[in-house]
Order: C-alpha cells, then sequence, then structure tokens
C-alpha cells in the first residue's frame, strides 16, 4: 500500500491539509449557523489525522535520516494550516523523500544502533508497526479528548 517513504508522507501530508479544510469549515459553520457540533466534529478528524501526520513524519524521518531541521520542519507544518503540502514539495525536490524503507541493514554504521535494528525489525512487519503506530494515536487522542479542547470547555 504505502510501498515507499514518499507515498505515506505524501498521503498524510494531504490528508492533514483536508482535516485543516474540515476544522476550518466547522469554525464557520458555528459562526454563522451556531452549529457547535461541527467544529467537534472537524476538531476531532484534524486533531486524529494531525497526530497521524506527525507520527509519520517522524518514522520517515528516522527512515531517511533527516536531521532536526528538516524533521521539525516536517513536524510543525502540521500547526500552519495547508503548510503540510509546500513542506512535502520541498523535501520532494530537495531528495528527502527519496529511497525505499530500510529494511535491511547496510554497512553504514549507523545501521548497527539500537534504534535502527528496532525500525528495521518494525518495518519488516508493517502491518504490526501500523498496528502499533495507530494504537499509539488512538491513546494519545483519547488522553487529549478527556483532557480537554485548547482553550478549555465552553
Amino acid at each position: 500500500m504505502f510501498r515507499t517513504p514518499l507515498a505515506l508522507f505524501r498521503t498524510l501530508a494531504i490528508a492533514e491539509a483536508v482535516s485543516w479544510t474540515l476544522l476550518i469549515a466547522g469554525l464557520i459553520l458555528r459562526a454563522t449557523a451556531g452549529l457547535d457540533v461541527a467544529v467537534s466534529i472537524g476538531g476531532g478528524i484534524h486533531g486524529f489525522v494531525f497526530l497521524a501526520y506527525a507520527a509519520t513524519a517522524v518514522l520517515v524521518a528516522k527512515n531517511q535520516r533527516w536531521r532536526i531541521g528538516p524533521t521539525t520542519t516536517a513536524i510543525v507544518s502540521a500547526v500552519i494550516p495547508y503548510a503540510t503540502i509546500p513542506v512535502e514539495i520541498w523535501l520532494h525536490r530537495t531528495r528527502r523523500l527519496e529511497g525505499e524503507w530500510r529494511i535491511v541493514a547496510t554497512d553504514d554504521p549507523r545501521d548497527s544502533a539500537w534504534h535502527d535494528r528496532v525500525m528495521r525489525w518494525f518495518l519488516g512487519r508493517p502491518w504490526v508497526l501500523a498496528l502499533l503506530l495507530g494504537a499509539g494515536v488512538v491513546v494519545v487522542f483519547t488522553v487529549l479528548l478527556l483532557i480537554g479542547p485548547p482553550g478549555g470547555r465552553d
């Protein structure tokens, strides 16, 4: 399905932009039609996709061996409406999204690090990785829902 880091990252970058549209539409509906539920729905979807995008950005950054600058830029771009799209284009044009998933160790000394071995193990078992990341996103999302929305409840 997501055979390359580029395919996965691009899909989540677009999904994050779409979720911004849902949140903004919900805010407009609340302001113009008094539909508070629209913000709850749009905001919930946006929050979930935001967390999934951030997890994807970290995974792809690790796989692609990005430095802190591109990694931070990718994650922070989700906070700015629609910024994930130009960031994905930039990362693609600068060749930071090229290549395959690193499931086999190479002669690179960085491949012997414990965290690279763990990542390769999970990348070799994509369903396990997807379930683990999905469960992590669900747990964080649930905790954030229990804490409450930004700015408190009305």
